[in-house]
């Protein structure tokens, strides 16, 4: 029992379980809006966009999540300026995101003094998070899921059909800035512990498994939000023993995780099928 228990012995690695399983319920509940919507491509995009932000702040002395945060906000609203200008999404994202990435990579490559914890921005770095960034996550957490309960309809309407959303009173530019904003803050507060590689595996893996386990939509994020927690905790648990970065571990079973469920789904579907009907 010692030898099971021995990890939570650390306070670094409690500190550890609770961002972690913090950015798992977050990234799997707004995972199911961003999957829903079709819409990885623009948290993979932004997550790399932040970098740039990222960078000027470790340059200018300015704090990660300040620096970060600003950066975020306005890319993210840039890209919903020209995606009202006649440009397509794709295109604008594809513009503020390579854009902020490359001028990050050139600022790297003309100061080479960055320390570790600019690293975990790449990379992710769990197990050395901060007592302030604990601090940070659980207050993302809280406003992030308590806009998700007060603009749970407008934000359901808007992610399915922005046509009928706007017949039924939605206001749609409003949600696409809130829900833009929304992202922003959430790739922003968990930067530091999955990394600009790996987060986007954190949205997307978790909610495209509830997807496959439900057809309702809050069933679905109810689903995701407790796998992305799960998947956190033991994929962090497991890395101790393993001796391998946290945010691979996570990724990893993850990955494993959805592998298994999809066969299970499959198979499920087959033998309904084989089954003779009673009538």
């Amino acid at each position: 029992m010692n030898f099971l228990l021995a990890p939570f012995g650390y306070e670094f690695f409690t500190r550890a379980m609770l961002v972690g399983m913090m950015a798992g319920l977050l990234c799997g509940v707004m995972g199911v809006y961003i999957t829903t919507r079709r819409m990885s491509y623009i948290a993979h995009g932004l997550s790399h966009a932040i970098l740039g932000g990222a960078v000027l702040s470790y340059v200018l002395g300015l704090n990660f999540y300040v620096g970060s945060g600003i950066w975020g906000f306005g890319s993210a609203l840039l890209i919903q300026y020209l995606t009202g200008r006649k440009v397509y999404s794709d295109a604008a994202i594809g513009i503020v995101t390579t854009a902020s990435f490359a001028l990050g990579v050139a600022v790297i490559s003309t100061y080479r003094k960055f320390s570790q914890n600019f690293e975990a921005a790449l990379f992710g770095n769990v197990l050395g998070v901060a007592p302030s960034d604990l601090w940070i996550v659980t207050g993302v957490t809280i406003v992030l899921l308590s806009l998700v309960f007060f603009f749970y309809r407008p934000l359901l309407f808007w992610c399915f059909d922005r046509d009928v959303a706007q017949v039924h009173g939605v206001p749609v530019l409003a949600m696409d800035t809130l829900f833009a904003l929304m992202l922003a803050t959430l790739l922003v507060a968990t930067l530091n512990v999955l990394g600009v590689t790996l987060i986007i595996s954190a949205v997307v893996i978790p909610a495209s498994i509830a997807r496959l386990l439900s057809n309702n939509f809050g069933y679905m994020m109810i689903i995701s939000g407790v796998i992305g927690a799960a998947i956190a905790f033991f994929g962090i648990y497991i890395s101790y023993y393993f001796d391998v970065a946290s945010g691979a571990s996570v990724v990893l079973l993850s990955t494993l995780i959805f592998g298994c469920v999809l066969l299970w789904t499959r198979f499920q579907r087959r033998h309904k099928r084989h089954i003779p009907s009673l009538h």
